[in-house]
């Protein structure tokens, strides 16, 4: 098997229902107590319309713990959403700190025998001012060190181009029977 066959396969189910494809393991599908071959019986373009078949499947009383739906082709997208510099680093270093320094403060709070509630609150503000002044700092020393290289910010998104509703190889050709009658 060369390596564009299984990708010939891949192509031919796209947008299709009903039909199982050439590949009889689709890469990605779990591995569990039933590690057999499996045959993807329809591909979408959005992870909606793969649910909505799988859900379909359900309805009509199909076994699905036989069933997975698995992304295909994935596809890294970065939005950058913003422009860093040293005040924003200081910032959100704080924030990453402050949350951290309150709970280690207000635990220490807790196991007061004396007076418990007021010296709980009172460290737990005394951990947030220093988690967010040592926070401040080490954002502010990691910005530093990059010397420009990363001035902005961004968000990573991974995301399938299309995804497969894959069937155990033994009930594949009912589940494609199924999904062709119901049209989905």
């Amino acid at each position: 098997m060369t390596a564009e066959q299984p990708r010939e396969a891949a192509s031919a189910t796209v947008g299709t229902v009903g039909r199982t494809s050439r590949r009889l393991w689709s890469p990605g599908s779990p591995a569990g107590p039933r590690n057999g071959a499996r045959r993807t019986v329809a591909a979408y373009d959005n992870y909606e319309q793969a649910e909505r078949a799988v859900d379909r499947l359900s309805d009509l009383s199909f076994p699905v713990e036989r069933v997975a739906i698995v992304g295909q082709d994935l596809q890294t997208v970065e939005q950058v959403t913003g422009r860093m510099n040293y005040p924003r680093s200081a910032w959100r270093g704080a924030a990453s700190g402050a949350v951290p320094g309150a709970l280690i403060g207000w635990i220490f709070g807790v196991f007061s025998w004396v007076d418990p509630l007021i010296a709980s609150l009172l460290l737990a503000v005394y951990g947030l001012v220093i988690g967010a002044a040592i926070g401040a700092i080490i954002g502010l020393i990691v910005y530093a060190m990059q010397r420009g290289r990363r001035d902005f910010e961004s968000v990573t998104i991974m995301s399938p181009k299309r995804f497969e509703v894959v069937v155990d190889d033994e009930v594949a050709e009912e589940a494609a029977r199924l999904l062709l009658e119901a049209g989905i």
